[in-house]
């Protein structure tokens, strides 16, 4: 499904609970650039991007019609549950927010986002998410090797062994 007020082929969905600095809040400027939007519960068909799944997200989740991630504070993640064949988590990557640089798993919603769709085959969505944010797309250029092995990987396992040459 399209929507209207994006030309991109999927939009991002965000849970966002309002637990972060507005002001440097990713999932909030991409909803402002209507680059995302805002939910309230999980729809039917989306991987949930969670960093406990146990599932790597990979390539053969580019089925799935969109991704959701959870804009909440990283203490308080936790705290919310989903049912695990709708989740997925993201392989070893390096924020490049300035927040957390260089910190490895630590990414920010527009960079979970966009590494997910990047490993999933659609880097040009990647980069539409990214190039709003003066940094974002050195998030590519500091992770372009991993994103680009995750990226040719076919499934969950296939991921694990390659991030195992990273991590």
């Amino acid at each position: 499904m399209t929507y209207r007020y994006c030309e991109m082929e999927f939009v991002p969905l965000i849970i966002h609970k309002n637990e972060d600095d507005p002001k440097k809040c990713t999932a909030r400027k991409l909803k402002r650039f209507g680059l995302a939007r805002f939910v309230s519960f999980v729809p039917r068909d989306v991987i949930v991007l969670y960093p406990t799944s146990k599932i790597r997200l990979s390539r053969a989740d580019n089925i799935y019609k969109n991704i959701l991630a959870m804009d909440v504070s990283w203490e308080n993640i936790n705290n919310y549950m989903f049912r695990d064949e709708n989740t997925r988590s993201l392989p070893y990557l390096l924020a490049a927010n300035p927040v957390n640089y260089g910190k490895p798993f630590k990414l920010s919603t527009v960079e979970a986002l966009a590494a997910s769709y990047y490993i999933m085959g659609f880097k040009d969505i990647s980069i539409k998410l990214l190039e709003k944010f003066s940094w974002g797309l050195n998030f590519i250029k500091l992770n372009e090797n991993p994103l680009e092995d995750y990226s040719r990987a076919r499934n969950s396992d296939e991921i694990y062994v390659i991030e195992s040459q990273y991590y």
